[in-house]
């Protein structure tokens, strides 16, 4: 029986709700977990860096730092969150109860990545409350930190759905997100602003589409950034329907899910 994509009586809330409770129950190592080590980022890069650099020539370097570590925080998570589910399903054999459940690709795609944005906010909100002690929080551009967080969350779930469905194994997602999704952050702009760099490094930084996530994440709380946060609103959007696209692909074909 047909059902409209997203219909209360299909199994997209409750497949949501599923995925939602997950990470819910063990919150002590979902969510707390990546908090502390936030916070330890902070105390240490603070303490030996501030008072000593100065950002955007009026920033001091831990107010610069909260924003960038909320925004991994969120990001990894999100990640996290979508991957981890998928592998440990495939692996334990219980993914076939949700392949024959009546969901559409979309459903199926959208209640995953919608838990993933859920974990991603929760986390960095946490992150962004404990960190907010430290130095006086500002809001220049709130509506530019819901739509940086939003769709920086939505990629990174996306892309952890990707990475779900690829690996066969923990030791292939480990390898996806240690060689990937770790570096990108990593490297994206979170504890530097990328003009500290040398050209050449400047110029790779522009190729990387985190940057773009955390510099216009980082936009809305300061109204400075290395670039446009147009330009960063247009570069994200595409990427994140790229991955959008792919996730939905992978999806439709049956990639190591049906076959």
């Amino acid at each position: 029986m047909k059902h409209a994509p997203f219909d209360y009586g299909s199994g997209f809330p409750t497949l949501l709700r599923k995925e939602v409770k997950r990470f819910y129950k063990v919150a002590f190592q979902t969510v707390a977990a990546p908090v502390l080590t936030a916070v330890l980022y902070l105390l240490i890069f603070g303490h030996v860096l501030e008072g000593k650099v100065e950002m955007y020539g009026h920033l001091s370097y831990t107010a610069f730092l909260i924003p960038g570590l909320v925004m991994m925080s969120l990001l990894q998570n999100a990640f996290a969150n979508t991957s981890s589910s998928l592998i440990q399903s495939k692996i334990t054999g219980n993914l076939v109860f949700v392949l024959l459940a009546p969901l559409s690709n979309l459903e199926f795609y959208a209640a995953y990545v919608l838990a993933a944005v859920v974990r991603g906010v929760v986390v960095g909100l946490g992150v962004f409350l404990i960190t907010a002690w430290f130095v006086q929080p500002s809001f220049e551009y709130p509506i530019w930190i819901i739509v940086f967080a939003f769709l920086g969350a939505a990629i990174l779930g996306s892309m952890g759905l990707i990475a779900g469905i690829w690996a066969d194994k923990f030791d292939q997602l480990a390898a996806f997100q240690n060689f990937l999704i770790m570096p990108a952050t990593m490297l994206s702009g979170v504890f530097y602003s990328i003009h500290t760099l040398p050209p050449v490094w400047q110029t790779v930084s522009h190729f990387n589409p985190f940057f773009y996530m955390i510099d216009g994440f980082r936009y809305g709380f300061f109204g400075v950034s290395d670039v446009s946060p147009w330009m960063s609103f247009a570069i994200v959007s595409g990427f994140f329907l790229a991955v959008s696209l792919a996730a939905l692909r992978m999806l439709k074909t049956g990639y190591k899910l049906r076959h």
